[in-house]
C-alpha cells in the first residue's frame, strides 16, 4: 500500500527539481543531444545532394561547415559563460535587498533557467555536429540540414539574449519582487483554504472531546523521522485514509513549516495497539521532510517573505520606508483574500463523520497580528509606515470574525499608542489628521 504516499515523495522531488538551477538546463542539452543525431541521420539518408534539392540550406564545404559551427559553439560557450556571471550577481543583489529566502524564487525563474539552457544546449549541439564534418581525400561529408539548424538556433540564441536582459533588469525591481510574491501567496491560500482534511464537524468551533485528548496524551504511538528539518509537505488525504483503515485516531503536532528533530514527533496515533510498525511507516512517507521551508504548503513563511523585505527596508543601512510601504499593500492584499475564507476546524472526520484527525488550530490572527506586529516593530518612527498599518488592521477588521477583529484591534491599540512616544510632534498631527476618519480604534 505504498502507492498511497508515493505522489507526496514525487511532489517533493519535483519542487527539488524545479527550484533547482540545472534541471532545465540539463533536460535541454539532452534534448539538443539527440536532436543533433537526428538531424545527421536525416543528412545521411538525404544524401549529398540535399543542399541542391533544398535550396534554403547552407551550401558549405567541410572547411565552411567546420568554420561555422566551431563559431557558433565558441560565442555560445562565452555567452553561457556571461550570463551565468550576471545570474550569479544578480542573486548575489536579491539577497542583499531582499533576504536570501527570495534566493528561491530566483532560482526557480523559468526565464533564467531557459536562456542558459539555450546557450549550453546550442553550444552542446555544434560541438556533437562539428564531430561529423569530414573533408578528407578518401571521404567527404557535410551535413547540411544539421548545419543550417545550428545558425537557426545561433540566431535564436541572440533573441534569448536581449531578452534575458531586459529579464534581468526587470526582475530585480522591487515591484516585480513583490508582484510575483503576491501571486504566490494566492495560490498558496487558494490551495490550502478552505482546503480540508476529510469532514469537519457541524461545528466549526467544535473542541475535541476530552476522551479523545486523553487517548492521545496516554495511548498513543508517536512518529519520529529519521533526521532533524523542517515538514515541506504533508499528505492530509494519505494521513486520513490510513486513519480510518486502521481505527486511528492521529494528532499532527508538525504542520507543514515546522521544525522537528529526531526526538520530536510528527504526529501521535491512538490507541498504541493499532498503531503498528508497518502503519507508522506509511504515515511516515506522508511526510517530506526537507533543509528548508518552502511556501508549497506554508503560509506563513510566503507571508513572512513580505514581512523581511520591509523590516530591511526599515533598517538604518538601507532606510526605504516607501519599499517598506509597498510590502504593506502586498501584504494587506493576501490577508483581506484569507479573511474571505474559512479556516478549517481543528477536528476532521471521515466519510462516516468519525473524528479521526486533530490539527493545531489556524486563525486569521494567528496570520495577521504576527506578520503586521514584525513589520509595525522596525517602522515605529515613520508615520506613512505607522498610518498603513493602522489602516490595513481596520480594512481586515471589517471583514473579520469577532475573535479576529478582536486581535486586531488591541495590536492597532497598542501600535497607535506606542506611535505616540516614538515620532515626531509634527508625524503625531499629520498622523491624526490621517486617522481622523477611521472607526475601527
Amino acid at each position: 500500500m505504498q502507492h498511497l504516499s508515493l505522489p507526496t515523495w514525487l511532489l517533493g522531488v519535483w519542487d527539488r527539481l524545479r527550484s533547482s538551477f540545472w534541471f532545465l538546463p540539463s533536460t535541454m542539452a539532452a534534448g539538443a543531444t539527440g536532436l543533433s543525431f537526428a538531424l545527421v541521420w536525416l543528412d545521411t539518408a538525404l544524401a549529398s545532394d540535399a543542399s541542391d534539392r533544398l535550396g534554403w540550406l547552407y551550401g558549405f564545404g567541410p572547411e565552411g561547415a567546420r568554420a561555422v559551427l566551431s563559431a557558433v559553439a565558441g560565442s555560445m560557450i562565452t555567452v553561457a559563460g556571461l550570463t551565468f556571471s550576471m545570474t550569479m550577481l544578480t542573486l548575489q543583489l536579491a539577497s542583499s535587498q531582499f533576504g536570501p529566502r527570495l534566493l528561491r524564487s530566483f532560482m526557480s525563474d523559468r526565464g533564467n533557467q531557459l536562456v542558459l539552457g539555450t546557450f549550453t544546449s546550442t553550444f552542446l549541439y555544434c560541438l556533437l555536429v562539428l564531430r561529423t564534418v569530414r573533408g578528407t581525400e578518401e571521404s567527404s561529408f557535410v551535413p547540411h540540414i544539421s548545419v543550417t539548424f545550428g545558425v537557426a538556433l545561433a540566431a535564436l540564441s541572440l533573441a534569448v539574449l536581449i531578452y534575458f536582459i531586459h529579464h534581468v533588469a526587470s526582475s530585480i525591481r522591487i515591484e516585480t519582487v513583490l508582484a510575483d510574491l503576491s501571486r504566490e501567496t494566492q495560490a498558496v491560500i487558494d490551495r490550502l483554504f478552505p482546503a480540508q482534511m476529510g469532514h469537519e464537524p457541524k461545528l466549526r468551533d467544535a473542541s475535541p472531546p476530552a476522551g479523545l485528548i486523553r487517548a492521545l496524551e496516554t495511548d498513543s504511538h508517536g512518529l519520529f523521522m529519521p533526521g532533524s528539518g523542517y515538514v515541506q509537505r504533508l499528505d492530509d488525504a494519505a494521513v486520513m485514509r490510513i486513519a480510518a483503515e486502521h481505527d486511528l485516531v492521529i494528532s499532527i503536532d508538525a504542520p507543514p513549516g515546522r521544525f522537528v528533530t529526531a526526538q520530536q514527533p510528527v504526529l501521535r496515533a491512538a490507541p498504541r495497539a493499532r498503531a503498528s510498525q508497518e502503519v507508522l511507516d506509511r504515515l511516515r512517507e506522508a511526510f517530506v521532510v526537507g533543509s528548508d521551508r518552502t511556501p508549497i504548503q506554508d503560509l506563513n513563511f510566503t507571508l513572512r517573505r513580505f514581512v523581511e523585505i520591509a523590516q530591511r527596508a526599515l533598517s538604518p543601512g538601507i532606510n526605504d520606508p516607501t519599499t517598506a510601504l509597498y510590502c504593506i499593500d502586498r501584504l494587506a492584499q493576501a490577508l483581506s483574500l484569507l479573511a474571505q475564507r474559512d479556516m478549517p476546524a481543528p477536528v476532521r472526520a471521515d466519510e462516516n463523520g468519525r473524528q479521526r484527525v486533530l490539527t493545531p488550530p489556524v486563525s486569521l490572527q494567528d496570520f495577521a497580528c504576527p506578520a503586521l506586529a514584525a513589520i509595525a516593530r522596525y517602522g515605529m518612527n515613520d508615520a506613512e509606515v505607522v498610518h498603513r498599518l493602522l489602516a490595513t488592521m481596520e480594512t481586515l477588521g471589517a471583514t473579520a470574525g469577532p475573535e479576529a477583529r478582536e486581535a486586531l484591534r488591541r495590536l492597532a491599540s497598542a501600535v497607535e499608542a506606542e506611535s505616540r512616544t516614538t515620532l515626531k510632534p509634527f508625524d503625531l498631527g499629520i498622523l491624526a489628521e490621517k486617522d481622523g476618519s477611521t472607526t475601527f480604534l
